[in-house]
């Protein structure tokens, strides 16, 4: 039975992944090709300076934008929601029937809303995501530490908000017990987030040595856009997993239960 939950929250993952792909293709990418036009005219804007510099095109290497929007782009987000759609099925498996008397759909949609919330939004939240030409190559590491660092407090509060619910269902009735566990979450993310470090690496303007601006700073409206394109990425994966393994464990369970009865 594990098995096959499991396996249909790999498919659900890998339908995810499609839809995710897609809409990352036609709205992120834009962002992402705005960043790099924008990084490469300050390296030309600092190549004048200097009176010949470094070039930042795309000699040098590496794969081609091409490669890198459609098989690179396609290949990540597929990767990604498919791990995602087994950490699913898991966290499915483990909470069926556990959770009160609740359908395999809603406990689906439940399960995509609170790994959306935690894994993705949440960290977000203190770390958004950040075009190419926005942050430091050498911050990478100290970036990727504290988001992971980020994500992994966030899904463990979150589990002890919903042990600390359960607790109280007894004492305070399930609607206050879950308002109580809510805002203990909410409380001990926000220490968390005041904790760790904050990171904006956001371009300014470049300015010459008599203080004319050569360049503009990053445009606000291509960080906006890229990260609220890439956080409605994250729903999409997240909405799709949910209604796609809901729709799939929903055939699976009622198959076993006509076997069982007969």
């Amino acid at each position: 039975m594990e098995r096959q939950i499991i396996g249909r929250g790999l498919l659900a993952g890998a339908s995810a992944g499609v839809l995710g792909f897609l809409f990352a293709r036609l709205f992120v990418e834009p962002q992402i090709q705005k960043a790099i036009a924008y990084e490469d005219g300050v390296g030309e804007a600092q190549e004048a300076m200097s009176h010949g510099g470094h070039s930042h095109g795309e000699a040098g290497g590496g794969f081609s934008r091409a490669i890198q929007m459609n098989v690179g782009m396609g290949l990540g987000v597929l990767l990604f929601a498919v791990a995602i759609g087994a950490l699913f099925a898991v966290v499915f498996a483990v909470a069926y029937g556990r959770v009160g008397d609740i359908s395999a759909r809603m406990l689906s949609l439940a399960i995509a809303g609170g790994m959306l919330l935690c894994l993705y939004v949440v960290p977000f939240l203190k770390y958004p995501a950040s075009p190419p030409a926005l942050s430091l190559d050498e911050t990478i590491t100290q970036r990727t530490l504290l988001y992971l660092l980020m994500v992994a407090a966030s899904a463990a509060l979150l589990v002890a908000a919903v042990l600390l619910g359960r607790r109280l269902e007894a004492r305070l009735g399930v609607w206050n017990a879950t308002l109580a566990a809510a805002g203990a979450y909410v409380a001990a993310i926000a220490v968390v987030m005041l904790l760790l470090p904050t990171i904006d690496e956001t371009p300014g303007p470049l300015v010459g040595d008599d203080g004319t601006i050569l360049y503009g700073g990053f445009p606000a409206d291509v960080l906006y856009d890229f990260r609220l394109y890439s956080l409605g990425t994250q729903v999409v994966v997240y909405a799709t997993l949910g209604l796609v393994f809901g729709a799939l464990t929903t055939r699976l369970l009622e198959r076993k239960q006509v076997v069982t009865a007969s």
